[in-house]
C-alpha cells in the first residue's frame, strides 16, 4: 500500500511517500520502503512548503493522488503554529481523497528510526533491553521527550527543562542534535520524524485496515500567544 506520511512538529517540515507491505516472514514483519521525500529545516516556513513537498513527492515518484491509500501525520508533541499545519493538510487530503488519516506520536517516529534504520547506529554497542531517551526542541529553553525500552514507549511524552529531566535508565539518546548533547548519553542519529518512521509506528494500524480514532495534537502546553496574553494582563493587572 502507498502511504502518505507528514509531519511539522519540529522545525523540519517533512513529507514522503512510502509503500507498506506485510513481510513474508513472521506475521510481525512488515516491509517499508520510502518512494519519494522532501525534508526542509525552516519553522517558520510550515504552512509554505508542506503542500508542495508533498506535490514533488508525487512528481519524484510517478504517482498520482488518487494511488495514496492511508496518511500518516505526526501528532506530536510540538509548538502550536507548525503542529496544526501538518494536521489540518493530512486531514483535508484525507477528506478530498477519502483514505484513512492516522495520527501518531511523533517522538515515536525518531525512535522507530533509532531502533530500525541500518544507517542509525550508536557509538556503542547497546544491550537489547536498553533505554532510548528521545528529545526534540520545546522553545523556551524546554524539550519535549519520551523514553522507549523494546520499540515500546515506557515514559512521557512530556515537556520540562533539560535540567529538569529524569533520563531513567536510558542509555542513548536521539532526537534534536542543538539538545541531545545536554545529556550524557551515546546518540544516536535520528533527529527527526522520517515518513519511514512515521509509516513503521502505524504499520500494525495501516495494515489491518483499522478505523482511525480522531486526530488529537499533542501540545502539552497552552500556544505562546495565549501565555504571552496572560502575561501581559498580569502586568497591566487587568
Amino acid at each position: 500500500m502507498l502511504v502518505l506520511a507528514v509531519d511539522t512538529a519540529t522545525p523540519a517540515v517533512t513529507a514522503g511517500l512510502v509503500d507498506l507491505e506485510q513481510g513474508a516472514g513472521a506475521a510481525d514483519s512488515i516491509r517499508v520502503r520510502t518512494v519519494a521525500s522532501r525534508v526542509r529545516v525552516d519553522p517558520r516556513a510550515h504552512a509554505e512548503v508542506l503542500t508542495p513537498q508533498i506535490l514533488e513527492c508525487l512528481t519524484t515518484a510517478g504517482r498520482s493522488r488518487t494511488e495514496i491509500d492511508a496518511i500518516v501525520v505526526g501528532v506530536g508533541p510540538g509548538p502550536f503554529t507548525g503542529l496544526r499545519v501538518g494536521m489540518a493538510t493530512a486531514a483535508a487530503f484525507g477528506d478530498a481523497l477519502g483514505i484513512p488519516v492516522y495520527g501518531v506520536c511523533s517522538l515515536d517516529a525518531i525512535a522507530a528510526d533509532a531502533a530500525v534504520d541500518p544507517a542509525v547506529r550508536p557509538p556503542v554497542e547497546l544491550p537489547p533491553d536498553a533505554e532510548l531517551l528521545v528529545v526534540t526542541d520545546a522553545r523556551r529553553r524546554e524539550v519535549y521527550w519520551a523514553r522507549y525500552r523494546a520499540g515500546a514507549r515506557v515514559a512521557g511524552p512530556e515537556v520540562c527543562k533539560p535540567s529538569d529531566l529524569d533520563a531513567g535508565e536510558a542509555t542513548a539518546i536521539a532526537g534534536s542534535a542543538s539538545h541531545v548533547d545536554y545529556f550524557d548519553l551515546p546518540v544516536l542519529p535520528a533527529e527527526t520524524p522520517s515518513p519511514a518512521g512515521l509509516v513503521r509506528v502505524a504499520a500494525a494500524e495501516l495494515l489491518s485496515g483499522s478505523v482511525p480514532l480522531p486526530l488529537v495534537p499533542l501540545y502539552l502546553r497552552r500556544p505562546d500567544a495565549v501565555e504571552n496574553a496572560y502575561r501581559k494582563l498580569d502586568r497591566t493587572g487587568a
